[in-house]
């Protein structure tokens, strides 16, 4: 079976006046289907700059990435919205809930947006619900639920519409430690029963623990 994710001697370069700062430096990095892989490195090594170019949102200066088949360089601006929605699942370090909806309703505009056909069926969903524990708060709006449930709202809507791969960028970076705990242990539980596939980038070697295998940055490359 192929990698989900394929990058090929990936570079980045950022031009800030007269001075240019190479955030990646020929990366080459695979992640095969159903694997949880942590991406770990100190602040500038160039682990958000690859999330980003993972997942569409940021285009590289050269090199290759193939995203479940599609290689990123190959689509337009309108395509690359389109991998954003329907292919890939994202999670940060700030919830991004809507303050004005409910948690439902953040889940909701998710689904909406997409307007995919390739989404969880309800009754899978609800199953998903279950697991992260937020049955009892999908009717109530981010301001009234903790730190943790926010994330776990945010996740749920990351997964409606069934992406290939989840993007977590330092998604306990919020939390204390029970609720990091907690989050980490759902990731490790999704990932073990519906085989979700999860890219998680962060600075925290007891967080990397829960992945399958971690990828060292440093200076823009990879190191093991």
């Amino acid at each position: 079976m192929p990698a989900i994710i394929q990058v090929e001697n990936l570079h980045k370069t950022y031009s800030t006046g007269r001075v240019e700062v190479h955030a990646l430096r020929g990366v080459d990095f695979s992640v095969e289907p159903g694997e949880f892989v942590a991406v770990m490195g100190p602040s500038g090594s160039g682990k958000s700059t690859l999330f980003h170019i993972i997942g569409g949102l940021t285009p590289p200066s050269s090199g290759r990435v193939m995203l479940d088949g599609l290689d990123l360089a190959s689509l337009t601006d309108g395509g690359r919205t389109a991998l954003r929605k329907n292919k890939v699942g994202f999670v940060f370090q700030k919830f991004n809930l809507l303050p004005s909806l409910s948690g439902q309703g953040n889940i909701d505009i998710a689904r909406d947006i997409s307007g995919t056909k390739n989404g969880y069926k309800p009754d899978q969903f609800a199953e998903i619900v279950r697991l992260l524990g937020i049955e009892g708060r999908l009717h109530h709006r981010p301001a009234e639920m903790s730190g943790g449930e926010q994330q776990r709202v945010a996740i749920a809507r990351a997964l409606v519409n069934h992406p290939a791969v989840l993007l977590a960028d330092e998604p306990t970076g919020n939390l204390d430690t029970a609720n990091s705990d907690a989050v980490l242990k759902l990731l490790e539980d999704l990932n073990k029963r519906l085989g979700q596939t999860i890219v998680m980038i962060t600075h925290n070697p007891e967080a990397a623990q829960f992945a399958h295998r971690t990828v060292l940055m440093r200076d823009g490359k990879i190191h093991g």
